[in-house]
């Protein structure tokens, strides 16, 4: 890393923390809490299908995750190559606000909305994955070696926490009641719709500060060539990593299987809570600023722990106590279990996820840093389909309605750890 595309302060940092903070408009809001619910528990049930909507969304997410896997292992590469990480940041950041701006126009009165919700969500969900690449990539950018664990915890615990204010605002403003404090009308969705166009500007005005504040990085002088050019070095790359950093590679294998588990807790976490625990719609939404709250707490705890004890053992505690949770909640019942459950999942899910994100950047090359977390996405989301895949089988073989996706869960959460075991952790090598 040069200096010249190195900046530190803390005002760089906050800046770069801002973009995870604006995230959240897509993760917490559209994704779990609200507009997922909204999908699945109104929209859907316009459909005639055999299948419910949480089956339909669960596969349409895996279609997405296919997908990413298809294209993000050349994107990190190529914004390397060309010095074009923050642009490249920037444009896909612009075409998520595109597809959550677009949420607007899902209504819930006619099945072809439910089709349309789909859509946008799995769109949504593949531009933001590419932006992600490029902005994780930037944590060598305005962290030094030191300081890893605890700017990416300070990331994770911003995204949180920016997922707390803007759920509060749709709780209150929004949904509370009948349309919220703001007394919208709830005809055709219109205040859920309303909801999508907040998050879509409170994401987008949360990208500006990072595209403004941290350098692009220079080109490395190596050639892009084609499409296929780009996949022959990518096959070539992944060579040369399991025979010169077997560990890395070994790392980002674990990562796949258990980083999958990670999210399905916060994808189906909330459509789990209605379908099955009994929650209404309202409820959600304070659980969801709670779970967020513990989430990011978490990631701030973890991330200071991480640059003591190293991120392989923040990791793995969180696996192990994740996959406890799951097997408990398969047995649980009512909105108390789901309380006390969901809250321990999210404690242990932001220090996770922040402690893998610091794990790969101390392990990835200066200057490759895109490409490799381009391989991050990539070897994510190689898997991405396996949560939602066996979410939809458990839910359709023990008919117990989406109880049996809980156990999808804690299978691949555990089968995630046993996996991270074998590997070194940087910062003890």
């Amino acid at each position: 890393m040069t200096h010249a595309s190195q900046r530190t302060d803390r005002l760089t940092v906050a800046s770069w923390a801002l973009w995870d903070w604006g995230s959240a408009a897509f993760n917490a809001v559209l994704v779990t809490f609200i507009f997922s619910v909204y999908l699945t528990d109104s929209v859907g049930q316009q459909i005639d299908s055999r299948f419910s909507p949480a089956q339909w969304l669960s596969w349409s997410m895996a279609v997405a995750g296919l997908v990413i896997f298809a294209v993000t292992p050349i994107m990190g590469q190529r914004s390397d190559r060309l010095g074009t990480r923050r642009r490249a940041l920037g444009f896909w950041s612009l075409l998520t606000f595109v597809a959550m701006a677009g949420l607007f126009f899902v209504r819930n009165d006619a099945p072809e909305y439910f089709w349309l919700g789909l859509l946008g969500l799995a769109v949504g969900s593949v531009t933001i994955q590419f932006a992600e690449v490029n902005y994780f990539a930037q944590l060598n950018q305005v962290a030094t070696e030191d300081k890893v664990g605890r700017v990416s915890g300070l990331g994770w615990s911003a995204g949180y926490f920016g997922g707390i204010v803007l759920l509060l605002v749709c709780y209150v403003g929004f949904v509370a009641g009948e349309g919220g404090a703001l007394g919208l009308s709830t005809e055709g969705g219109w205040n859920i719709r309303l909801v999508a166009l907040l998050a879509a500007f409170w994401f987008g005005l949360s990208a500006i500060p990072v595209l403004l504040r941290v350098p692009e990085i220079a080109p490395s002088g190596a050639t892009t060539g084609g499409a296929v050019a780009s996949y022959r070095e990518l096959w070539r790359t992944l060579r040369t990593l399991w025979k010169e950093d077997r560990n890395a590679f070994a790392f980002l294998f674990a990562s796949a299987i258990f980083r999958d588990g990670l999210s399905a807790v916060f994808s189906f976490g909330a459509v789990l809570g209605v379908s099955v625990y009994g929650l209404s719609p309202g409820d959600v939404l304070i659980f969801g600023v709670a779970a967020n709250v513990a989430a990011a707490l978490g990631a701030v705890a973890g991330g200071l722990i991480d640059d003591h004890v190293g991120p392989k053992a923040i990791i793995l505690a969180c696996l192990v106590t994740l996959t406890a949770m799951a097997g408990i909640m398969f047995f649980a019942e009512g909105a108390t279990a789901f309380w006390i459950c969901g809250l321990i999942l999210c404690l242990c899910v932001g220090p996770a996820q922040a402690s893998a994100r610091g794990f790969l950047a101390r392990v990835a090359p200066p200057g490759r840093e895109g490409e490799m977390f381009g391989l991050y996405a990539t070897t994510g989301r190689a898997v991405s389909w396996l949560t939602p895949f066996l979410f939809g089988v458990f839910v359709s073989l023990m008919g117990q309605g989406d109880r049996g996706g809980v156990l999808a869960i804690g299978l691949v959460l555990f089968v995630g750890a046993l996996v991270l075991i074998p590997v070194k952790d940087p910062a003890k090598a």
